[in-house]
């Protein structure tokens, strides 16, 4: 069974003829329970996300800020494991019909086994990859199963990505790039600012695919601001907050219902004022 890279094609291309940007949530597997994780991504679908990532909780995290590296514990602690990532993936991608990725560091993948891990999430209507740790020069023996499987291989770029690095990065990727709009970890932040949009207008001049920028968007004026010159909008750590501080599990899930609602709403009303 092929992955559904090409529905990630179609969702933000559409998101793109309806003049916005993507709304792509964010959650680790196992949070606050593997069940309680799908009913909370499937949640944030129906407020308005059009793509979910699926975090593969990690112990030792180079990106994750404090909030999601909380949530990882939890999900650690309660014994997640791969098979229950891909368990969530298709999980939520059958309940929803999304586009449903899985974010996760390298070492987890390289010791699953590349090609089992490749063809298992894309039997379960995976969508694709986002691979923070791993350097081009060594994704080779991923690319071919990613490709193989109909799945993508998004790669992150920053701020301090020269030029020709960016070009190197993007040329190897699929589905879109994700570049990471500051120097630091995921959290939320005062203000995404300059940087990102200097980031995205550098990475569009080397490739075509689709430019999402993440890491500090979690209220509906930062949606805003990034929606303005992003194709897509990524948020995490927000996400992770409604749960953490939610008083009962309905109340989480209504929690991350509003806040994509919230968030579309500032994606939606950007286009219109930067038009």
């Amino acid at each position: 069974m092929a992955g559904n890279l090409e529905l990630l094609g179609s969702v933000l291309a559409k998101a793109k003829d309806e003049g916005r940007s993507a709304l792509v949530g964010y959650l680790p597997a196992g949070f606050p329970s593997v069940d309680g994780g799908v009913a909370a991504m499937t949640a944030m679908i129906e407020g308005g996300c059009d793509v979910v990532e699926v975090g593969l909780p990690h112990s030792d995290p180079v990106l994750d800020g404090p909030v999601i590296q909380t949530a990882d514990d939890i999900a650690l602690r309660g014994g997640v494991r791969i098979r229950d990532v891909i368990r969530t993936v298709g999980e939520v991608h059958a309940a929803t019909g999304a586009p449903i990725l899985c974010m996760t560091y390298w070492n987890p993948v390289d010791r699953y086994g590349v090609e089992r891990f490749a063809a298992e999430l894309a039997e379960a209507g995976g969508a694709g990859c986002i691979l923070p740790d791993l350097p081009v020069e060594e994704s080779a023996v991923w690319r071919k199963a990613a490709e193989q499987h109909g799945l993508a291989t998004v790669f992150v770029v920053a701020p301090s990505s020269r030029d020709e690095r960016l070009a190197k990065i993007t040329a190897a990727g699929s589905g879109f790039v994700y570049a990471a709009s500051l120097m630091g970890v995921t959290g939320t932040r005062e203000s995404v600012g300059q940087e990102a949009r200097e980031l995205v207008t550098r990475t569009r001049a080397t490739t075509t695919l689709p430019v999402c920028v993440g890491l500090g968007v979690s209220n509906a004026v930062q949606a805003a601001e990034v929606a303005q010159f992003a194709d897509g909008v990524i948020v995490g750590s927000a996400f992770v907050k409604r749960l953490l501080d939610a008083e009962s599990p309905e109340a989480g899930l209504e929690g991350v219902r509003r806040l994509a609602g919230e968030l579309v709403e500032g994606i939606r009303g950007a286009r219109q004022v930067a038009s």
